[in-house]
């Protein structure tokens, strides 16, 4: 890990995103950075965030790149040891960090099941722990703000999704226990959660069923009918949920936590 460009003082506002390497959180990377914040980018993928980092350091504003798998509760001491190190305070951490599995829950193996749990959950649950933990002693009572990103699976049952929509729904009631812990703590940390649907991102591409539905139609002939069969005939872009997630750090919804954000185009309605 490494900072990509070392401030000449101290930023207003840190913001941490997992899962910034591509998709929705690097359009939410992104979108804090233009806004005025240092942001510190997580994920497996370190060259990923590392170009990320560059590019944003190029345009002259504050970025810290961290090598993070979030199932090591190791790599999240260290990453927000340096990221504290750096910018002397941590306001928001966004969650994004996730994988999707679709197979019959009669014909999955329990290490399948144990490896979406372990991103999903087990990754958001240690995002939450050392989030908490960082904002509750530099930013002195000031708190801060957490986002999990879960998903429209978690609200409602798909056949072949039992894992995923089991580590969403999971994730859901963590955030509402956890938001509930810190308002009787009074730490002002508020906790709560976006819930997409449909979204265009590349984890749709490394799916088998996308693959097939690629390899007979052609792949624009597969995006297209997928969005298709949403109520509102599209797919949200990952900038569409960077905006909900920026929102939800903001002031503007100081009274809100302990919630979801469903932006589904009307999937659960």
């Amino acid at each position: 890990m490494g900072i990509a460009l070392v401030p000449s003082s101290l930023p207003s506002r840190t913001v941490l995103v997992t899962g910034a390497a591509s998709g929705i959180g690097h359009a939410t990377a992104l979108r804090f950075s233009e806004s005025g914040a240092a942001v510190a980018l997580g994920d497996v993928d370190f060259p990923g965030v590392q170009e990320l980092a560059a590019g944003i350091a190029k345009s002259g504003r504050q970025a810290l790149d961290l090598a993070l798998d979030v199932r090591v509760e190791s790599q999240w001491e260290e990453g927000l040891a340096h990221t504290l190190d750096t910018f002397g305070r941590l306001d928001v951490l966004v969650s994004c960090a996730g994988i999707s599995f679709a197979k019959p829950v009669d014909e999955m193996s329990l290490e399948e099941w144990r490896a979406v749990m372990a991103v999903n959950l087990e990754g958001a649950f240690l995002a939450v722990k050392h989030g908490i933990r960082a904002m509750r002693g530099p930013n002195n009572g000031s708190g801060g703000s957490i986002v999990l990103v879960s998903s429209a699976s978690g609200l409602k049952g798909s056949p072949g999704a039992s894992a995923y929509a089991a580590s969403k729904a999971g994730l859901n009631m963590l955030a509402r226990s956890a938001a509930l812990e810190c308002a009787a703590a009074k730490d002002g940390i508020r906790i709560n959660v976006v819930a997409p649907a449909g979204v265009r991102t590349p984890m749709w591409t490394s799916m088998p069923f996308f693959q097939q539905l690629a390899a007979a139609q052609g792949e624009a002939a597969a995006w297209a009918g997928l969005e298709a069969s949403q109520p509102l005939g599209r797919f949200a872009t990952p900038q569409e949920i960077a905006a909900a997630i920026q929102f939800l750090a903001s002031k503007e919804a100081a009274t809100i936590t302990g919630s979801e954000l469903v932006i589904d185009g009307g999937y659960t309605a």
